[in-house]
């Protein structure tokens, strides 16, 4: 309990310190899971929505950790905009990029920007008129280490720590290693059972990018979308390993925040005042310290994975709507723009929040809005 309240003391904190450098909004859906569609809530959002020429089906499919956003938004679109169906898939970064490029999705949603070989792969199909792919950072999140230990309410690890279990290393719970940062928990022998995404992922990217950056003496692996390290037990999709998560005792896995809403999750010793657990606010105060890489209209941005700052939540995620800056379909671009727009608004933005995601800082999501205008 004086763990839980020094942690809701740190995170309020953080929350203040970066609230006068972001555009968040009580305004926004309903939560994806409530049914009464109707309210003055979902209205007032809906009015704020400018449907423009927006018109027909709109396909779009990859990152899986945005898709409780995206269903939240299409509900809001789709309410304002008759007539108009977006289905989003959810297949995984890895999915959406490749469909992409092959120019079989209007647009695709990834957590890890794009490489220069995918760059150049959008230039030959996806994207006409010398246009080629870029990345508009649209959804912030915490990447959530949520576990299934009995009688373990207040777990803390560390990097070193984290590391050493997603690599076999550390095999159980009551390891001396763990034991040393949760002295007052009652550890049991259970064998851990460590999950990771069996489909290319940009949250296993994000993931093992924090791991490479926090502790490189401790995580040798390759990065990437797919997972490299061995033993482990594989699911599929953000949705899978929180599932696998809830039924497995034991078991820990990496996940999308959202997704770990009915589990309990791991604070994160930083070496800040206090361990950091994931929400809405501990990530946006991470994000807000990211920099701006890409160049041109590409927005892609760079993590401080090593962040000591009190309520600052060190494995975080950004996830790109990734589209053509020129040269999209003109069949589908009138409802791309008009969908994007809403997303990005002040309006669209205060849905994440609602649904544990981040707002992207108002600094970055005002390029994006001018960079959405532009598209062509």
């Amino acid at each position: 309990m004086k763990l839980q309240r020094k942690n809701r003391r740190v995170l309020a904190l953080g929350a203040l310190a970066v609230s006068g450098a972001l555009a968040l909004t009580a305004c926004g859906s309903d939560d994806t899971g409530d049914t009464n569609g109707g309210d003055s809530t979902s209205s007032a959002a809906a009015g704020s929505i400018k449907c423009d020429d927006a018109k027909g089906q709109l396909l779009a499919d990859g990152s899986s950790a945005q898709k409780n956003a995206i269903d939240a938004w299409v509900k809001q679109f789709s309410a304002a905009c008759q007539g108009v169906q977006i289905n989003y898939k959810g297949g995984g970064s890895g999915a959406g990029v490749t469909a992409f490029n092959q120019g079989t999705v209007a647009f695709a949603g990834s957590d890890s920007a794009l490489k220069p070989e995918e760059v150049a792969e959008s230039k030959k199909t996806a994207c006409t008129d010398g246009g080629q792919g870029i990345d508009l950072p649209m959804v912030g999140g915490a990447i959530a280490l949520a576990y299934n230990v009995d009688g373990v309410d207040n777990l803390v690890l560390d990097a070193p720590t984290i590391a050493k279990i997603f690599s076999g290393q550390i095999k159980t719970w009551d390891d001396a290693a763990i034991k040393a940062l949760n002295p007052d928990a009652k550890l049991p022998s259970t064998k851990i059972q460590a999950f990771h995404r069996s489909d290319e992922s940009g949250t296993t990217d994000n993931f093992t990018k924090y791991l490479t950056a926090a502790t490189p003496d401790n995580w040798k692996f390759e990065g990437g979308k797919a997972w490299t390290a061995p033993g482990g037990q594989a699911a599929s999709g953000s949705s899978g390993v929180a599932q696998a998560v809830k039924q497995t005792p034991g078991a820990i896995s990496y996940m999308e925040e959202s997704y770990a809403k009915d589990l309990t999750s791991v604070a994160i010793d930083t070496g800040a005042a206090e361990p950091v657990k994931p929400s809405s606010e501990t990530a946006t105060a991470a994000i807000a310290d990211a920099k701006v890489v890409g160049t041109g209209s590409d927005l892609a941005l760079e993590i401080n994975y090593k962040t000591k700052a009190d309520g600052a939540y060190p494995i975080t995620l950004v996830t790109y709507e990734i589209v053509c800056d020129k040269g999209n379909k003109p069949e589908t671009l009138p409802t791309v723009k008009a969908f994007l727009t809403y997303i990005a608004s002040e309006d669209g933005q205060g849905v994440l929040s609602e649904n544990s995601y981040a707002p992207i800082p108002a600094d970055i999501i005002s390029k994006v809005r001018t960079t959405v205008a532009g598209l062509s």
